[in-house]
């Protein structure tokens, strides 16, 4: 008899010095009766094989150490029974074991249910515990011999606890569960709130960047912000020779137009100098530069938005509301000072180079904005990339493009002349036909000038609304412009001087180029696509005094 409660058979073996087990009763360690005591069970699967079953303790953790559990376990907690029980303390509740070997000795009782197979239980304090498969099994004081794990005839076991011993498993099973649900949600949080510093650091950021705009400071934007303004420079809403134009929002929800600039072979330091510069002009015809980016090939310019779009889609696509005679004298009052200023206020002369309604925004109260001004600069000292830039701009361009002399600002004079055409009869120069033949309409304006007929090449949506005299001066002015000899262009201030009514203007004579202008399709496309000299190159882009005084016998001044 081995101290497991088992009867061993052994022999022994000479060769290995050894007792070799041959036979043992009963053969399973679990099968010997009482082996881990009162409310102990057995699993053949574990080891030590003896364990308390749930709400029960060691009776004696001294021989359990030393491997006799046959004294078994105690309760942790009395049973709320009669005896045991307090004014409002709850019942007693029943721990559920799954596939074990049930305890001997049962009690059998007639039950209909479960639930009356429990309740007879509870009605008995001595009850330990019961079963229910179709018939009622109840046990009364201890319980012996139960296994877990067992493999035969198998039932399910509601052993009765305190009340206090399953609501303290349920408080671990909720801590364990609230530990494994909180703690991704804590890490989630933590990222949330990370990010949400982060974008609170961008913010400032902004705001501090906003306040430096609105005090007239460049800002240097982060081309990564960029990009998530504008979603990824998916909203394009212009784009030219210079590169394309996209719609964004800064943080406090101002719209902004982000140009992104093409093929621009300075480095980061040129390229800040000379934006800082065209920073620094401000004028109510200006577009306003609130910021820039330099990083590496990413070059990006950032404007003001202006929500009325451009010149021409109020000219020549068919707008809704078409711009009645003041506002389009307005217009081009706004875009001659805007002008004046570029090339007589700031520190030095600014030539635009790229005159054209394209280029002119209008904003809410149709003030008009020249765009795209110091552009060209940007290109570099070598003005081949000008030329490449401008030669897809048609019909605006001075005959000295091509001539390969030197640029100055009287080439922007030519352009707006070419412009106020335009502005005045609503079309394109060369979109205008004359008895069935295409027209170039600066050649149609001088004839008419000449016979005083000025109402008929008003646009004709106007229906003869405009000041007879304004719209004179205008035709006076535009033909002034497009003289083919730069010096015998005014100047742009003299421009506004007399489009303001500042100076009388005497009747300018007829360019050479329209003088032998007979209506025929390769001279209209003469004026509409100009090209350039390969060998030809501009050599200047300065404005000289000499260049940009106007001859006396032109224009003679009169004291408005």
């Amino acid at each position: 008899m081995d101290y497991s409660g088992q009867i061993k058979q052994l022999t022994w073996v000479p060769s290995s010095n050894n007792w070799i087990l041959f036979w043992s009763q009963p053969r399973a360690q679990c099968e010997v009766y009482g082996l881990c005591g009162a409310f102990g069970s057995c699993n053949e699967n574990s080891l030590p094989f003896c364990g308390c079953i749930k709400g029960f303790r060691e009776l004696s953790p001294k021989d359990w150490g030393l491997g006799d559990q046959t004294l078994g376990c105690v309760r942790n907690t009395a049973l709320q029974c009669n005896e045991n029980s307090s004014a409002g303390s709850e019942k007693d509740k029943f721990y559920t074991m799954d596939g074990v070997r049930l305890p001997a000795n049962p009690l059998m009782m007639g039950t209909r249910n479960s639930d009356e197979c429990r309740s007879s239980c509870l009605k008995n304090c001595s009850c330990t515990a019961y079963s229910y498969n179709a018939v009622c099994s109840l046990w009364f004081g201890n319980l012996l011999n139960i296994q877990e794990q067992y493999g035969g005839d198998a039932g399910t076991l509601f052993i009765r606890l305190a009340a206090s011993e399953l609501r303290s498993s349920k408080n671990k099973k909720a801590g364990i569960v609230r530990g494994a649900i909180g703690v991704p949600i804590g890490f989630s949080v933590l990222l949330v709130v990370v990010w949400l510093i982060i974008l609170q650091q961008r913010r400032k950021r902004m705001i501090g960047a906003l306040k430096a705009a609105a005090d007239g400071t460049l800002v240097a934007f982060r081309y990564a912000d960029l990009q998530r303004m504008t979603k990824n420079f998916s909203d394009k809403v212009g784009g030219g020779g210079f590169g394309s134009v996209y719609k964004g929002v800064l943080p406090d929800s101002t719209f902004i137009a982000v140009k992104r600039l093409q093929d621009l072979s300075q480095g980061d330091k040129q390229f800040r100098s000379e934006v800082s510069t065209i920073g620094t002009i401000q004028h109510i015809n200006l577009i306003r530069l609130h910021g820039f980016c330099a990083e590496g090939k990413n070059k990006c310019l950032v404007y003001e938005f202006m929500p009325n779009s451009s010149l021409d889609i109020h000219l020549f696509h068919g707008s809704k509301t078409h711009l009645d005679w003041s506002t389009r004298y307005k217009i081009a009052l706004g875009i001659a000072r805007g002008l004046v200023y570029l090339h007589e206020k700031c520190r030095d002369c600014i030539i635009h180079c790229d005159i054209k309604p394209e280029n002119i925004l209008v904003d809410d109260s149709y003030i008009p904005k020249v765009a795209d001004f110091g552009l060209a600069k940007l290109l570099g000292r070598d003005l081949s990339r000008v030329l490449t830039t401008m030669r897809g701009t048609r019909g605006y361009l001075a005959p000295e493009w091509i001539s390969g002399v030197a640029i100055t600002a009287k080439a922007d004079v030519y352009s707006y002349g070419m412009m106020l055409f335009e502005i005045i009869s609503g079309k394109r120069n060369t979109d205008h036909w004359e008895e069935s033949k295409p027209g170039f309409f600066p050649a149609f304006a001088v004839k008419n000038l000449m016979t005083g007929d000025v109402l008929n090449l008003l646009d004709p949506r106007l229906e003869g609304n405009a000041d007879v005299i304004e719209l004179t001066r205008a035709f006076k002015v535009a033909c002034w412009c497009i003289q083919d000899e730069e010096m015998s262009r005014p100047p742009m201030g003299q421009v506004l001087q007399m489009l303001e009514g500042m100076m009388e203007i005497s009747m300018p004579p007829i360019p050479t180029s329209l003088q032998i202008y007979s209506g025929q399709h390769k001279q209209v496309l003469f004026f509409l696509d100009l090209s350039f000299d390969q060998n030809g190159h501009a050599q200047s882009t300065s404005c000289s005094n000499s260049q940009v005084r106007s001859s006396s016998s032109i224009i003679s001044k009169e004291n408005a």
